[in-house]
């Protein structure tokens, strides 16, 4: 993937290190040319001097190729106009903005765009949401064993009770986080897009919430006249 990051403060220089160590392509902007030096010397991806919310440095940050943008500037205004001109303009799907105001979130999340605030913000987090299938735990136990997993609802799954994502002794869902406001009522929710999925689950059963969670493959068209 190519993910293009708008800041490169401690948050922004971390995740650049973690994506493109895992393999990703990464494009960082930053207004301040002095803020680079936070990335390591071997960093590989492009590195562009300028504001998130001005095309030329999007367009040399290969925006137009981008899978991912992530906003993590200090600033709310510029983080949220950065997110929208990703999204509005430029079409990138999947686009996270970092908020100091909390309070504002919920006005974001209601646009469409995915924010976490300062207090709980953590290069992990806005990793969950960039790459959403991936499969990597935010909390677990002494023993390793027991898994807290943040994932963002499938689109297939959307419309669906939530309940069905439970499997007895294998899989809980403990809450949701929807437009930025969490709930603890999940009995009898119904997903929607944006929610975000709190789930334990036990490591050796990763596997099949990975499987409930992973979109059906569409059956081909030969296989489907056959049937008929």
């Amino acid at each position: 993937m190519h993910i293009v990051i708008v800041g490169c403060g401690r948050v922004g220089s971390g995740l650049a290190r973690t994506l493109e160590a895992e393999g990703h392509s990464v494009a960082i902007i930053d207004r301040n040319r002095k803020a680079f030096r936070r990335l390591p010397s071997d960093f590989k991806g492009i590195v562009v001097e300028g504001s998130g919310f001005d095309r030329s440095a999007l367009n040399d940050a290969k925006i137009e190729e981008a899978d991912a943008v992530a906003a993590v500037t200090s600033g709310d205004n510029s983080n949220i106009l950065s997110a929208r001109i990703a999204r509005e303009t430029f079409g990138v799907e999947r686009v996270v903005a970092r908020i100091y105001d909390p309070q504002r979130a919920q006005v974001y999340q209601r646009l469409g765009i995915p924010t976490v605030a300062t207090v709980t913000w953590t290069v992990d987090q806005v990793r969950s949401w960039l790459l959403p299938d991936e499969f990597t735990p935010h909390w677990r136990d002494a023993t390793g064993m027991l898994l807290l997993m943040d994932r963002v609802l499938p689109e297939h799954l959307a419309g669906q009770k939530l309940a069905t994502l439970e499997s007895d002794g294998k899989v809980r869902l403990v809450a949701v986080t929807r437009a930025g406001v969490p709930r603890l009522d999940t009995t009898g929710l119904v997903g929607q897009d944006g929610d975000l999925l709190h789930l334990v689950v036990m490591k050796d059963d990763l596997p099949a919430l990975e499987a409930m969670l992973v979109s059906p493959s569409p059956v081909p068209v030969a296989a489907a006249t056959k049937a008929q």
